[in-house]
């Protein structure tokens, strides 16, 4: 027996995945506090920030075209929001030299790139056709996306440290991706499913990950602090005499 319709089913997952990525939105506010607190945006970039808004343009504009995709628009829209917030306040903190980076960033990816989509697809497709190529788009961009962090995971084996992979991020992506694909899988969005079974497998394999190597950089520490203790307390050889 069915209890749910698929239209049901969508709206709740849709409607999940609206509360899980604005958690995920709001995930750099200690960032940003870190910058106030030092008046400086030194020692952060601006590129995921850049990225994070051109990615929710491109799936803001795949919400309007599609008309019907309410629950896409909405968190996409809110996102452009905190993103651009977020690139106000970094570029309000940055060095002079870092201010000119960021808004040749902003007009390059998020202004020029965004329009040229824009205007190919209004311009030069019928309105199937538009709907498709920009959900090609959404759905190859988000792979790469997804395919960032593999970056992190390397250096998470080669260093044997999740300092920079906290597991909080990486639960969270996970369960965002797994209530968008479910989403894409009820309203049969296969642009919007497909890229979320990636972000789902490489969540996982990060989340293992932590798990697996939280503890050693704190053994490497221990192990560390140990032989220094074992130097300092063990018997010196004596000095030579000075005298023949």
């Amino acid at each position: 027996m069915k209890f749910f319709s698929n239209e049901q089913l969508a709206f709740v997952f849709g409607l999940l995945g609206n509360i899980v990525s604005f958690m995920v939105f709001l995930a750099p506010i200690p960032t940003f506090y870190t910058i106030y607190k030092k008046k400086s945006s030194k020692g952060f970039q601006s590129i995921p920030y850049v990225v994070a808004l051109l990615s929710a343009m491109l799936l803001l504009y795949y919400g309007v075209l599609k008309t019907s995709a309410f629950l896409i628009i909405s968190i996409n829209g809110v996102g452009c929001v905190i993103e651009i917030i977020y690139l106000i306040f970094y570029i309000v903190y940055a060095s002079k030299k870092d201010k000119i980076t960021t808004m040749s960033l902003i007009l390059l990816v998020n202004v020029a790139a965004f329009g040229l989509v824009t205007a190919v697809t209004v311009f030069l497709l019928g309105e199937a056709k538009r709907i498709s190529a920009v959900g090609w788009m959404c759905a190859v961009f988000n792979i790469a996306v997804f395919a960032a962090p593999l970056s992190i995971m390397r250096q998470v084996i080669r260093t044997n440290s999740v300092e920079y992979m906290p597991f909080s991020l990486s639960f969270f992506l996970t369960l965002c991706a797994t209530m968008w694909f479910f989403y894409g899988l009820f309203t049969k969005d296969y642009y919007i499913a497909l890229p979320n079974v990636l972000g789902f497998l490489l969540g996982v394999v990060q989340m293992i990950l932590y798990l697996t190597y939280k503890n050693s950089g704190k053994n490497d520490a221990e192990n560390k602090g140990s032989q220094n203790m074992k130097e300092v307390h063990e018997p010196q050889p004596p000095e030579a005499d000075a005298q023949c």
